[in-house]
Formats: structure tokens, sequence, C-alpha cells
């Protein structure tokens, strides 16, 4: 049964009108009856919420104010509305073509609808720290013109695994009724192996839950999904993406797009390549740029004009030195 606690904030979301606070304490006193091995009350209530939430739908036609989060979803939802364009990331052809493919997709997805297609809209993306995976969400919201709603892990993963599969439930609820990139990062958080030995019964279900969630029918946002340990991701979540991309560490070519970028107002006339490459080299987009600020400082504080190829190196060997080895 419902704890104290639960019922005063079923009444007092009642009262504030808080639809969504309301649906997810009564998901929360689900799962807790749940838990007691009061099954037949569980899916009774659960039944009750879906059938509510149907009506107020039907008879308000209109979403739930996502872009202005209150109550629960306040606490799952950070927005904001990036103004970044594709341009702004330097990337390797393969990732700017599948970018562009998803982009493309994405603006037409009304031809694609009518002939019973639906666009690429859940991306996978993976590979190590600083490569661009959390900067490739601002861009396509950016692109789109859409919010992008990032998800609060903090907020989502609670001790009680119940109530955190009663906030993923408002977070997809959220996905399907207001247009958005919805962005979920480092998420083998929720989504780590299932086969790992020291796993528990309640983790697996809030993956489990995850994955059916993933499996909802069609929605109009795009849910991008990032990690950098891939490895650690249950393989079954690769399967319910439509496009999984793996972000390496930039080539020489990327890393000069890099620092060209970034130094564009402190660059000489020629930089001794050879050098600054094998400098670059292991490095991640972030670091560079982190490397190409301090080298312009550097250069700024001392009076010069432009970042010379030694200032450069130093700035990017220091990177290196500031990298935990992955020994």
């Amino acid at each position: 049964m419902a704890t104290a606690d639960q019922v005063k904030a079923l009444v007092r979301s009642h009262g504030e009108g808080d639809d969504a606070r309301f649906y997810s304490v009564a998901l929360q006193v689900a799962a807790h009856a749940a838990r007691s091995g009061q099954g037949k009350f569980a899916q009774e209530m659960r039944e009750l919420v879906d059938g509510l939430r149907a009506h107020t739908a039907a008879h308000l036609g209109r979403p739930v104010p996502v872009a202005r989060p209150r109550g629960e979803l306040a606490d799952l939802l950070t927005v904001a509305y990036p103004d970044s364009r594709l341009t702004d990331l330097c990337l390797e052809a393969g990732v700017r073509q599948r970018l562009d493919r998803v982009l493309l997709e994405q603006r037409q997805q009304d031809r694609l609808r009518e002939k019973g297609f639906h666009p690429l809209r859940r991306l996978l993306l993976v590979g190590p720290p600083g490569t661009g995976k959390t900067m490739t969400a601002n861009v396509l919201a950016g692109e789109l013109r859409l919010p992008l709603f990032t998800i609060r892990l903090d907020g989502l993963i609670t001790k009680m695994m119940g109530e955190t599969a009663a906030k993923l439930r408002l977070i997809f609820d959220a996905l399907a009724q207001t247009r958005g990139v919805y962005l979920f990062d480092e998420v083998d958080a929720l989504a780590g192996e299932r086969a790992i030995g020291n796993d528990v019964g309640e983790i697996r279900r809030v993956l489990n839950s995850f994955l059916q969630f993933l499996d909802q029918p069609d929605s109009p946002s795009l849910l991008v999904a990032a990690s950098n340990h891939p490895q650690l991701l249950d393989r079954a979540l690769f399967r319910r993406f439509d496009l999984v991309v793996d972000y390496p560490l930039p080539t020489s070519d990327v890393a000069r797009a890099v620092i060209r970028n970034r130094l564009a107002t402190m660059s000489p006339r020629r930089w001794a390549w050879d050098r600054v490459d094998q400098a670059a080299a292991g490095l991640s987009h972030a670091e560079i740029t982190i490397a190409c600020e301090l080298a312009a400082k550097e250069a700024i504080l001392s009076g010069q004009q432009h970042v010379t190829t030694a200032t450069l190196v130093a700035a990017l060997q220091e990177r290196h030195n500031a990298t935990p080895s992955a020994s």
C-alpha cells in the first residue's frame, strides 16, 4: 500500500495540477505494491494510470509542457536551445556522412512517412571521451531548431529501482509528446551488461524497462545515447538503435582542422605540421582544443601576435602529460 509520504504527494500534486508528478507517484505506489507481493493491485494501478493519461491527452489535445518542466520532470531534464551547427564540428568523413543522413531524414520525415517509413530517430554514439559525442547532440538540436533535453541521471537513478523505472516512463512519455533532441549521456549507467556477475535483480529490471521503452512505437523526437565505454553496454541495447556511430580519436587531418578553427585569429603563416601532428597524436578533439587555448593565452601574455610551433607543441605535450595512461 501507499506510504504516508506518497499519499501526501498524491494530494499535493493533484491540488497543484501537476499531472506528471501525480502519475509518477502513482507508479511508485504500484512499484512498491509489486515488491510487496501485491501483483494484482500493482497491475490495476498501472492500467489506471495508463487510462487516465490517454483520457487526458484526448481531451486536452496538447502535450505536457516539457519545455518548462514542473515537479518530477524538473528533476529529470535540463533544457537548452543550442545554436550550434554541423560546421562547428571537426569529424571524420564517415561520422559526418552519418550525421548528414540523420539530418536529411529528420528534415524530410513527412516524405518518408507518406510512404510508410520512419526517419532515423534513435542514435547510439560511442567512443573515447572528448571526441564530440555530446557536442553532436547540441549540433543536431541546433540544426533542427529543436530544444535539447538532457536526462539528469542523478535525478533518474534512485535507491529504489522501482522508482527509477517509473521515472524512465515519465521521460519516454515526454519524448513522445514534445518533439526535441533527448540526450542520455553516459548511458552505460543505465544499460550495463546484464551478465555481469555482481549485478542485482533490480538493476536488471531497470535495464529491461529501458529496453522496452526504446521499443515503443515511433515518436517525433530524436533520442541520442552516448557512451565512453561501449564494452560495458548490454548487447541487446545495440539492436534497439537505428544507427550506431563510432567516434574515433582524430586523425592528423582532423586534428589540423581543430587547430586551424580554434587558432584562426592567431595562426602564423605556417606551422611545422610534422611536429604538430606527432604531438597531437593520441589526443581527443577536446584535449587538442584545450591545448590550443593554452597556447593562445601563452602567446598573448608573452606579447606575441601568433602562436608558434614550439608553443603549440609544448601545449599539446602538456595535455599528454595530464592524460592518465590507458594501462
